[in-house]
């Protein structure tokens, strides 16, 4: 099977951080242009199976044994070439044992060296949830090797990984927490993926939420339910990441078109954060919102996958920026053009106010979330004594 030892393509340095690290991967399609996808936590390669068809034509596996006709089929197969992998903690790539070796940018070291492996100087780069950071820190790392990036369902990771705060959030989160089999996960899955009017739809006799049970239980029984470690170590690099500035102007300098498509159901990663991050990368970004949830990937595959193909097709043209971007001009503050780069001190000053405010507005959320579950994990078992104290009352 295909491996990319992390540590033959990395500095001394990371190198010893990264002593016997793999990295899973697969390759799919022939030709020129490179994509690697970056699928987000607790997610697997195959999780971009709809995406991979479109681009490469095909989800057969350039090492599976099968007529090379068998790999340009389809509606994409223009000449692209795929790669999707297993992020480390997931899947059949290694898993570290320690939480400090799971933060973004080890890990788009990783999706670099797994380039260098296949001997690709220069891709599109596409990333999902957690791998859209992780993509972030890539082209911030390396904006040379980046023709394009697109960022689904992103947010800038710290407090922005903290989901909506309802009733459904909490009722996602006391499930997955006790979710201990393939079934139980498939089904807080769900909910945490698509948006209701989409698993409400008739399918036939039934509904897609019962074809999309079946179809998640099978895949979870044969990746197996992801380890502590891995777990922990993932929700490490999303709890850790941050875009600094000069992050930002390490991407925006190297002038290359950006997509940051998002779902407007989203419960995971809130819609307001993926556009706020859009705004800063302006004017290279595109903000493309669509209706459906945290996997958009698969509720609105079509529009994702045409905006994807677009993306790849404006890079290569002479489209202008301001052509291409949908998001308002910026008048004032800190502002990131093809032209020149200005920071204000009232624009800063203003920004920085803003941050703090939002900050804490989420901190206060976060709070009243950890409240409302601990109510809920109370009222839950003062309901199964009930029961008892009257049996008792009665002999």
């Amino acid at each position: 099977m295909p491996y990319c030892e992390v540590g033959k393509y990395q500095n001394d340095v990371d190198a010893n951080c990264n002593n016997g690290t793999k990295i899973f991967y697969r390759t799919y399609g022939q030709g020129p242009i490179k994509v690697l996808l970056i699928i987000g936590l607790a997610g697997t390669h195959n999780s971009w199976d709809p995406q991979i068809k479109a681009l490469a034509g095909t989800i057969t596996p350039n090492d599976a044994e099968s007529p090379a006709s068998d790999r340009s089929s389809g509606e994409g197969g223009g000449g692209v070439e795929v790669c999707a992998f297993d992020n480390r903690g997931m899947g059949l790539s290694s898993v570290p044992t320690k939480k400090s070796e799971y933060t973004t940018s080890i890990m788009a070291k990783d999706a670099i060296a797994v380039m260098d492996h296949l001997g690709w100087e220069k891709a599109h780069i596409f990333g999902h949830s957690m791998g859209a950071m992780i993509a972030c820190k890539l082209a911030a790392m390396v904006p040379e090797r980046v023709l394009s990036l697109a960022l689904l369902n992103v947010t800038g990771g710290g407090y922005e990984c903290i989901p909506r705060i309802d009733r459904q959030t909490l009722s996602i989160a006391v499930r997955f927490l006790k979710a201990k089999t393939p079934e139980q996960r498939a089904a807080v899955d769900l909910d945490t993926h698509y948006s209701k009017e989409y698993l409400e739809e008739d399918v036939g006799t039934t509904t897609r939420r019962a074809v999309l049970y079946q179809e998640y239980v099978k895949g979870i029984s044969a990746s197996g339910m992801q380890s502590n470690c891995g777990f922990d170590g993932q929700i490490n690099a999303c709890w850790s990441h941050k875009l600094s500035r000069a992050d930002l102007e390490s991407i925006c300098s190297a002038g290359f078109l950006i997509s940051v498509i998002h779902g407007r159901h989203d419960v995971i990663a809130q819609l307001g954060h993926a556009k706020r991050l859009a705004k800063k990368l302006y004017p290279y970004a595109r903000m493309v919102e669509l209706p459906g949830g945290h996997l958009v990937s698969h509720e609105r595959t079509e529009e994702v996958n045409d905006a994807l193909l677009e993306l790849i097709k404006a890079s290569t043209s002479k489209i202008s920026l301001y052509d291409w971007t949908n998001l308002p001009k910026k008048t004032s503050g800190w502002n990131m053009t093809p032209l020149s780069r200005k920071s204000s001190p009232e624009g800063s000053r203003s920004s920085v106010v803003v941050d703090i405010v939002g900050s804490l507005q989420m901190f206060l959320m976060f709070f009243f979330g950890l409240f409302m579950l601990a109510y809920e994990f109370m009222r839950r078992g003062v309901s199964r004594l009930n029961p008892v104290r009257v049996n008792a009352a009665l002999t």
